[in-house]
This record gives C-alpha cells, sequence and structure tokens, in this order.
C-alpha cells in the first residue's frame, strides 16, 4: 500500500516564500507519521511549480504564474512520470495534497482567485481519490464506550479494528486497565489521569451510546471532548428512541454526529474531518 503526496510534506522549502505555517508543518508531520504508523508507503509526487520557476519564488496565482504552454509541456511531463508509477504498482490510495495550492490543491486552488476544485498537476488525475493533508493528518480517535462486559469489550474491539483498517489509530480505554472495579484508589486516578491526556490528544471522539441511557464515563467523555472543540461520532445502534426526533439524550445527540450502523462510523469521521 503506498500514497502519493505532495512533495512539500518531505520538503516545505518546496513551496512559494512566506506562505508554511507552523500549523502546516504540524500537519504534514502527523500525515507522514500516520503512514509510518500503518506501514504506508509514501511516494512523492513531482513538484511542476518548482521545476518551472525555482525554488525561493513569490507566491501567486496559476493566471499569474503558470498559465503558459512551457508550464503545460511541464506538466505533461510530469503526468507521464505519475501514470507509469501507476501503472507499475498499482493505484495508490489517495493522492495527499496541500488545499490552495495552483498545483496540487485537493478542494480549493488559487486559479485568478481561489475558487473550489483540484489545483491544474492533481486535475490531471481525475481517478484517483485526492484528500487534503489537514484532512489526512487527523487519524487520531478515542474510543468513549461502556466496557464492563465481555460482550461491551468484544463490540468495542470490533469497532476498533474497523477503524484501524481504515488507518485510523484508536485509543481503546479498556486496554490502559479500566476493566477492574477492584482497582485501588491510586489506579483509578492514573486511568482517569491517561483517559483525559489522550482525550486532549486526539482528532476524534467514537461513542458507543447504545442503551436506556448512554453509559455515564462515555457521556463525560463526549460532553469533555465538545468542550474542547473535538469532534464526536456517536454510534447508536440500539432502535429503542429518547424522543420522537431523539435517537438518545438531546444534550448528546447536539453535540455529536450520529449514525446507527457500525459501517457508517468511518465515513462520518471522514466528513467531519472535512468539515473541520
Amino acid at each position: 500500500m503506498y500514497v502519493l503526496v505532495s512533495p512539500c510534506l518531505l520538503d516545505p522549502t518546496l513551496r512559494a516564500e512566506g506562505i508554511t505555517k507552523e500549523s502546516d508543518l504540524r500537519a504534514f508531520a502527523a500525515a507522514l507519521e500516520r503512514c509510518r504508523r500503518f506501514g504506508i508507503e509514501v511516494v512523492p509526487l513531482p513538484c511542476p511549480e518548482t521545476a518551472y520557476l525555482g525554488r525561493g519564488r513569490a507566491p501567486g496565482t496559476y493566471v499569474e504564474r503558470l498559465d503558459t504552454p512551457a508550464f503545460a509541456a511541464v506538466l505533461d511531463r510530469m503526468e507521464e512520470e505519475v501514470l507509469a508509477v501507476v501503472e507499475k504498482r498499482g493505484p495508490p490510495l489517495c493522492i495527499v495534497g496541500v488545499d490552495s495550492s495552483p498545483c496540487c490543491g485537493v478542494n480549493t486552488t488559487w486559479h485568478d482567485e481561489k475558487i473550489e476544485g483540484r489545483g491544474a498537476f492533481l486535475a490531471r488525475f481525475p481517478d484517483i481519490t485526492t484528500v487534503d493533508v489537514l484532512d489526512f493528518a487527523r487519524y487520531r480517535v478515542y474510543l468513549a464506550a461502556p466496557l464492563f462486559s465481555g460482550a461491551e469489550r468484544d463490540f468495542n474491539t470490533k469497532v476498533r479494528d474497523i477503524m484501524e483498517k481504515a488507518y485510523f489509530d484508536v485509543y481503546l480505554p479498556q486496554e490502559v486497565g479500566d476493566t477492574d472495579s477492584g482497582r485501588a484508589r491510586t489506579s483509578q486516578r492514573e486511568i482517569f489521569r491517561r483517559h483525559v491526556a489522550a482525550l486532549g490528544e486526539v482528532d476524534a471522539v467514537v461513542a458507543v451510546v447504545d442503551g436506556a441511557d448512554a453509559d455515564s464515563g462515555t457521556a463525560w467523555e463526549m460532553g469533555y471532548a465538545h468542550a474542547r472543540g473535538t469532534p464526536v461520532v456517536a454510534l447508536r445502534t440500539d432502535f429503542r428512541r429518547a424522543g420522537h426526533n431523539e435517537h438518545v439524550n438531546l444534550m448528546l445527540e447536539e453535540s455529536s454526529t450520529v449514525v446507527t450502523a457500525v459501517e457508517e462510523i468511518v465515513p462520518a469521521l471522514e466528513r467531519v474531518f472535512r468539515r473541520g
């Protein structure tokens, strides 16, 4: 498995001068760490802008700097290079691009002004899925769920495994000792500290809210995440409803994206990350 990535993820000096922020560098590092975590090979795309304009260039739109026959020839040549890689290796998982780039934008690009759509280079590959680096860099998930019975723990493991198959790194509380009613007070404090620390580091929370009422610990974790601005996806497979318009308690529902099947979790995470 491999991904094609904008080369500036590996070498930010390829970007136009003055546009790279610390938040960009953190996102680049997180995207590469996700690949390392799951053994996804990183294959850099060639950089058409650097090939045509060189390093140390000033920022500019496609129309200002790149709308020339000579640059179109550069794109033609580099497109052939990338298609040769795909033919040899098979389709990549995706292309990880950088929004707003005149060449490697995914959702937006600077044409003559900032518009929706792919940049001039990524537009050459309409059959390959593209993901903006800020979205690809969000992959750490906290699974909040009751864990008091074997059935609950087995279900949590199933949910975790589904997310990890989609390359999400999941923090599962039952794997850090939170399974014993006879734990000592010191252990209790340490478990709380570790869970709160994990909630402060993840990019999203997935919460299982089945039952006549949601588990109190899960509800607390959802509220804490919402207060921090961390998106929450709530899984409610229970067909009982809390009200005519509610799957579950309205405070939990209004602070989360509710899905009703395990198979809906990954698409929901991808949607909330795109909105973020």
